[in-house]
C-alpha cells in the first residue's frame, strides 16, 4: 500500500494528466489503462486515487469490473481547480 506522500502524488499526477490530456474539456476523458501506463501507478493505487478524487467531486469515473477505472473525466470543479493552479504558476 502506498504511503500518504505517494497517495497525494498519485492524485496530483492524475489531475494534471487529465487536465493536460483533455485541455480542460469536461466532455473528454482518459482511459484508466492510459493513466496507469503513463503514470506508472499500480492498479490498486490508481483505483484508490480515482475513488478519492471522485469522492471530492473533482473527477468522474466509469468503473470496469474489479474496481478498475475504465474512463476518467474532470468535473467542472476539477477544471476550475486546475485553472486556478495554472493561473498561480503564470
Amino acid at each position: 500500500m502506498a504511503t500518504l506522500q505517494e497517495r497525494k502524488h498519485f492524485r496530483e499526477a492524475i489531475m494534471k494528466t487529465l487536465y493536460e490530456a483533455t485541455e480542460g474539456n469536461r466532455l473528454l476523458g482518459v482511459t484508466g489503462g492510459k493513466l496507469r501506463d503513463d503514470l506508472q501507478v499500480p492498479d490498486e493505487d490508481l483505483a484508490a486515487a480515482c475513488a478519492y478524487l471522485d469522492g471530492e467531486g473533482l473527477i468522474t469515473v466509469d468503473w470496469a469490473q474489479g474496481n478498475t477505472p475504465a474512463m476518467v473525466m474532470l468535473t467542472h470543479q476539477g477544471i476550475r481547480l486546475m485553472e486556478a493552479e495554472e493561473e498561480e504558476h503564470d
